[in-house]
């Protein structure tokens, strides 16, 4: 699920490579390459190689064994893998998440690319969308991470997400390695240097150093002495755990953390200036010791009243409850500053969905109980939901009426308990006990008369 936090400055690359070098232990493996198996000099598999060219559209096999027209962006040797030549390849039709590096085996080069992809009863795609409804329709690209063509967009979001596209166009790093967990990567993130061209990358996930060999790693795990995130421990509750880092004191870390949550968020825009933002991370903890599951992160002073900078949870740990968990978190952490608060936009497509499902099930929990009549900012000051997201989660509810220059809240009891009943609006399945919750809102500069800000 994410959406956005912290923008890379040459100089901010360049300090976060030197104190990850420094940190801890050097990455200084030696280069080691295998000799190539089977290697041979077949000339016409080096015909095939050289005659694929970036720009050109391939029939691609994906790793579901599928084919799909996809385009050559970029070519490289994977020095990790006896310097083998891959090709990274976007997927027509299909959200940039599902680009990747392939090996020249994955190619078609004798069949040329199919004009449009068939369906499974034979019609073509497009065919099939005239026969559902627009809503129906979205929902499918949102399933299958169809993204919207830059016509479908108006003129300025179009710009934008070009200089985007353009920017993050290829994604270097395919895994990370991070515990136990190999994990593909979705997307394109800043790693300083050398760092940021590998195939694969080993990050620790204490202190969430990267590393370019896994030799390098496993001396790290054995030297490296934290086994919990940097921060202080404000819930625990079982196994699960939140530790509050303040960008300030933990800089390297809160700047590994960015560096590694936008490998999974598409429209994030990463800044290195870390100093004024509080990291809340999510961890599952054993006797081996605290395991990163996500974060989400926000600014000490956000002028426009967001609650949430940038949001994840880490692939593996995803559908099990903890991204409306660490929603669910940053409003009781709201509540106790007495303020209401949103997640920064844009928010990714899971984002929208679990903020979307978390929102609609405190409202219809709260109008199923309550008795009497309720105002949007009755719900707004019960809940610390701003009051232009409950409008438009009514809105999707079909629960609000707009009447004589006011929104009106219409519900009836059957109304509520069918939408409880769906599975879409459910009680999530882990909740914040915040009799486990130790934590203070922080104390807010005084005035004086004059306006000035007083020294604390």
């Amino acid at each position: 699920m994410a959406e956005n936090a912290d923008k890379p400055s040459a100089k901010g690359s360049t300090k976060a490579q030197e104190n990850n070098m420094n940190s801890s232990l050097k990455d200084t493996d030696s280069k080691v390459t295998s000799p190539q198996n089977g290697s041979t000099n077949d000339s016409d598999n080096e015909n095939d190689e050289n005659s694929l060219k970036i720009g050109d559209t391939y029939l691609i096999q994906r790793h579901d064994n599928t084919w799909h027209n996809a385009e050559i962006v970029q070519t490289r040797k994977n020095e990790q893998d006896s310097n083998k030549k891959e090709y990274y390849v976007h997927y027509k039709g299909l959200n940039r998440r599902m680009d990747e590096w392939v090996g020249k085996e994955k190619v078609n080069v004798q069949q040329p690319p199919q004009e449009r992809q068939k369906s499974e009863t034979g019609d073509s795609l497009d065919d099939s969308d005239r026969k559902i409804t627009r809503n129906q329709k979205r929902k499918h690209d949102e399933i299958n991470h169809v993204q919207k063509s830059f016509a479908e967009m108006d003129p300025t979001t179009a710009a934008l997400e070009r200089e985007h596209e353009a920017i993050t166009k290829v994604k270097y790093v395919n895994r990370v390695q991070i515990g136990k967990y190999e994990i593909d990567a979705w997307y394109f993130s800043p790693f300083p240097d050398d760092y940021g061209k590998q195939a694969k990358l080993w990050i620790c996930e204490y202190c969430l150093k990267y590393m370019r060999f896994e030799k390098t790693f496993r001396k790290h795990l054995g030297d490296c002495l934290l086994k919990q995130p940097s921060g202080i421990e404000i819930y625990r509750r079982g196994s699960i755990s939140v530790y509050e880092v303040n960008g300030k004191d933990h800089k390297l870390y809160c700047q590994n953390m960015c560096l590694l949550a936008k490998l999974f968020l598409d429209h994030k825009t990463l800044y290195f200036d870390v100093e004024p933002f509080l990291f809340y991370i999510l961890t599952e903890v054993d006797r081996h010791g605290a395991h990163l599951v996500g974060f989400f992160s926000k600014e000490k002073e956000s002028p426009d009243g967001n609650n949430v900078a940038c949001i994840l949870i880490l692939p593996p740990f995803q559908r099990k409850g903890y991204g409306k968990f660490l929603i669910a978190f940053s409003y009781e952490l709201s509540k106790l500053e007495n303020c209401v608060g949103s997640p920064e936009k844009p928010l990714s497509d899971l984002g929208k969905l679990s903020y979307r499902s978390y929102w609609s099930w405190v409202l219809l929990e709260i109008l199923r109980d309550f008795k009497g009549t309720l105002s949007i900012r009755d719900l707004s000051q019960m809940t610390s939901i701003t009051q232009p997201d409950i409008i438009s989660t009514l809105q999707a509810l079909n629960m609000i009426k707009y009447w004589k220059g006011q929104h009106v809240i219409c519900v009836t009891p059957k109304l509520v308990e069918e939408h409880l009943k769906s599975a879409q609006y459910k009680r999530p399945r882990l909740t914040v006990d915040t009799s486990c919750l130790r934590w203070q809102a922080p104390k807010k500069p005084m005035l004086h008369s004059r306006g000035q800000k007083m020294k604390k």
